[in-house]
């Protein structure tokens, strides 16, 4: 049967963007920008900011400080305070035109095409030689997104997605294959088997995945089948009555509000899980409702922290929600400051905490506020920060010495700095054992283990509530993310003020 013309058309590659991605090596071409206002100013950050060693020609009456600055931080490109004259065009390879005149676009574009020279006109398609794309990148990885010109909006939110999904150690993989390729002996042939060898587990097809489900299947109906064996051995020995009656008769023993203490490790961990933050203001809240003595409160919900951020840590690293680099830069510092803020807590006591804690949450709520508003608005480009040693140490001492902090301080500071909220709340959970840890030792060694039914409780609930809420914090969406962090960061900072006044 023939098929209609349409059918034909709409299988042929191209028909719908015509548009062929390439790759240039700016550093090795001549590239002309006209224009130094905001739009001059946002083409000259997409450029320089994926080559930076890329010699660009700025020609602009009139000069933002910002492209000053950023000019001064790139001795390939050069600066013409001047109007644009036809000379300029001389020995360039690209042309961008992003200036506010748009009759000088059109007969700039029509003298740059006569001599060769490919032209991008900011906002203006159809004048186009070529675009400007969205551009995600992860290391050696380079991915350029392109709408036709038809939306540059869509763009950019599909380059949030892709920097967000795309995992950080996707470089390594590529390097770790770019090494193994060089390693590789013998001819083209060789090292094709050899390569396909290694990486035949990535794409598995389906009959390989259906055996590998039935064995799983078989395996699993074994150990299915042996337990029931060792149970029927171990139970016609063991007085299973008698084991029953004891644990009845324990439970009694327990605090009538033990199941408040689980709910309240759950509600906590919940909480503490999904944002990095709030473990102790959401079960302190519950347990002052069930009665709960202060003291049994502050005891219980420092050593418990050391089992359900252990939960909690190993949940988001199983769920690809940890930053390595990120968890490293904080480990150390927070530790440090871990320890001398519980030293000094038990060597000077309290006294301090009251003029520390309203300083703290001032800091936390404007940091709450801004995060509540960038649910709001365009994500911002990540900024550079390199105060992570200050930032934990600080986050760790007052987390031990204050009685709580490490998520509001941490979390939010690097999340108010353009880092991504999942992979935030990921590395700085699984930092928080490490810290929480340090901080309980130094207060078993100096004043013991105490409130034990507490503690209990409080692990219980956290423990079950750790990989749901790293689920939670994995699947949620960046709007989502800000706006439940910005309220719990807010709220957590208004009740401290409120119980410091």
């Amino acid at each position: 049967m023939r098929k209609n013309k349409k059918e034909i058309k709409e299988q042929v590659p191209g028909t719908k963007n015509p548009l062929y991605p390439v790759f240039l090596k700016l550093d090795t071409l001549e590239l002309l920008l006209v224009g130094a206002g905001n739009v001059g100013l946002e083409k000259l950050q997409s450029l320089l900011g994926n080559a930076p060693q890329a010699r660009i020609t700025v020609v602009a009456p009139k000069i933002l400080d910002e492209v000053r600055v950023l000019l001064a931080e790139h001795p390939s490109c050069q600066l013409k305070e001047r109007e644009f004259v036809e000379a300029d065009l001389e020995h360039k390879d690209l042309l961008v035109l992003a200036t506010d005149n748009p009759e000088l676009h059109r007969e700039v574009k029509q003298i740059a095409n006569a001599k060769g020279i490919l032209v991008n006109v900011a906002d203006t398609p159809e004048l186009c030689d070529f675009y400007l794309g969205s551009i995600v990148q992860k290391g050696n990885l380079k991915i350029a997104i392109s709408t036709n010109g038809k939306s540059p909006t869509a763009g950019k939110r599909i380059k949030e997605v892709l920097q967000d999904a795309l995992p950080g150690e996707l470089d390594q993989v590529i390097e770790n294959l770019h090494i193994l390729r060089g390693r590789l002996n013998g001819n083209f042939q060789h090292k094709v088997k050899k390569l396909n060898k290694i990486t035949r587990v990535m794409v598995e097809n389906e009959s390989s995945s259906t055996a590998q489900r039935w064995r799983k299947i078989a395996t699993y109906s074994l150990i299915g089948f042996a337990l029931m064996l060792i149970g029927h051995f171990i139970f016609s020995y063991i007085p299973v009555r008698q084991i029953a009656d004891d644990t009845s008769a324990w439970y009694k023993t327990l605090d009538p509000n033990f199941h408040w203490m689980v709910l309240a490790g759950f509600m906590a961990q919940m909480v503490d899980g999904a944002t990095s933050m709030g473990y102790g203001v959401t079960s302190s809240i519950v347990l002052q409702s069930a009665h709960v003595s202060p003291a049994a409160i502050s005891g219980g919900i420092h050593t418990a922290e050391m089992f359900t951020t252990a939960a909690s840590g190993y949940s988001h690293y199983k769920f690809g929600n940890v930053n390595k680099k990120l968890f490293k830069a904080l480990v150390i510092p927070g530790i440090i400051g871990a320890i001398l803020g519980a030293f000094l807590l038990v060597k000077f006591g309290e006294t301090h905490i009251r003029f520390l804690r309203p300083a703290m949450a001032i800091y936390t709520l404007l940091l709450g506020v801004r995060i509540f508003s960038n649910a709001f608005r365009a994500v911002d480009i990540k900024k550079k920060f390199k105060r992570f040693g200050w930032l934990a140490g600080a986050g760790g001492f007052l987390d031990s010495f204050g009685g709580g902090g490490w998520g509001p301080i941490v979390t939010s500071t690097l999340i108010t700095k353009g880092r991504t909220p999942r992979y935030v709340v990921g590395s700085v959970s699984l930092t928080e054992f490490f810290v929480t840890l340090a901080s309980a030792l130094t207060f078993f060694t100096m004043i013991g283990v105490q409130n034990w039914q507490v503690i209990l409780a409080l692990v219980l609930g956290g423990v079950v509530a750790a990989p749901i809420a790293a689920r939670l914090a994995g699947k949620l969406p960046k709007k989502t993310s800000f706006i439940f962090l910005g309220t719990v960061v807010v709220l957590w900072s208004f009740r401290i003020l409120y119980k410091a006044f």
